[in-house]
């Protein structure tokens, strides 16, 4: 019986672990570019994530200071609400006794409401600034939400 003859499979063994590792690699590769890529994309929507929810609490801040004058605004348009009634109270103790008021009675009343009207004015324009900037920092709150839901996805 003749010897068994010797195939020189050592080159197969060598070709058949170079074609997985050549197809291997390539779904390694794919994998690692894909990881590499969502990386890269929460990384841009946590940034996002981050630069909205800042500029929305800065207009929340700005929305707040307005409110703040603007209710120093209501306090100085009271004030002269006050002084007006006080002044019209004085003008009926004159009017009471039979003698005429002091003119200054009249013009510092007319003074006192022209403030107040002002005061007014500015104290609606201020409210009228801070609702529009609590609406944009609402719109960048909600931009924010899906920026951070974004992130959490990817």
């Amino acid at each position: 019986m003749p010897e068994e003859i010797e195939i020189d499979t050592d080159k197969l063994r060598e070709a058949i672990d170079s074609e997985i590792e050549r197809e291997g690699g390539s779904l390694l590769r794919t994998i690692a570019l894909t990881t590499a890529l969502f990386a890269a994309l929460a990384a841009i929507a946590s940034l996002e994530a981050g630069s909205t929810v800042n500029e929305a609490l800065a207009l929340k801040t700005e929305a707040t200071r307005l409110q703040a004058e603007a209710s120093d605004q209501w306090g100085y348009y009271q004030a002269k609400g006050l002084k007006s009634a006080v002044l019209g109270a004085e003008k009926n103790v004159w009017t009471a006794l039979d003698k005429t008021p002091p003119a200054e009675i009249e013009t510092d009343s007319q003074r006192y409401a022209d403030d107040q009207k002002k005061s007014r004015e500015k104290a609606e324009a201020l409210e009228h600034q801070r609702d529009e900037k609590s609406g944009e920092a609402d719109v960048l709150m909600h931009r924010h939400h899906f920026y951070a839901q974004s992130v959490a996805l990817l």
